[in-house]
């Protein structure tokens, strides 16, 4: 079974790939969104992943209440992002976050020797030399 972590799990990428990953019997590991703490609540509470992070830290406290009871790490920021990205037992990390945000979580992802699935073209437009360069070593 593949184990996936989503970085803008409900934008539209974000949402049509975990449309995906229910047919074909993915593992959610993490999930990631940028301020949507309600829809993140729902995807959290129906496919399990062990970390999510809601980037804006002001839909902290919102999001908390909404997984109240949920064995789930709750993470915030760049940070939280990044350990989205690098999470222990994902094997693949769609990033689907919208702009240069998604650098540095893409080459963190690299980093931790995860299969990138990019759908994210500002990190390649603004990093792609970084990006190529990381993935090559």
């Amino acid at each position: 079974m593949k184990r996936i972590s989503i970085l803008g799990s409900t934008g539209s990428i974000g949402t049509q790939a975990l449309d995906v990953v229910k047919k074909q019997g993915f593992q959610v590991v993490a999930l990631a969104a940028k301020s949507n703490y309600h829809q993140l609540a729902n995807q959290v509470m129906e496919y399990h992943p062990s970390l999510v992070c809601i980037y804006e830290e002001e839909y902290l406290v919102p999001l908390q209440k909404e997984l109240d009871g949920m064995e789930v790490q709750i993470v915030t920021g760049m940070e939280g992002l990044c350990q989205a990205a690098t999470v222990p037992g994902a094997e693949m990390v769609l990033n689907s976050v919208v702009g240069m945000i998604g650098l540095r979580p893409t080459l963190e992802a690299i980093y931790a020797d995860k299969d990138i699935a990019l759908a994210n073209k500002e990190t390649l437009v603004t990093g792609g030399e970084l990006v190529m360069k990381a993935v090559k070593e």
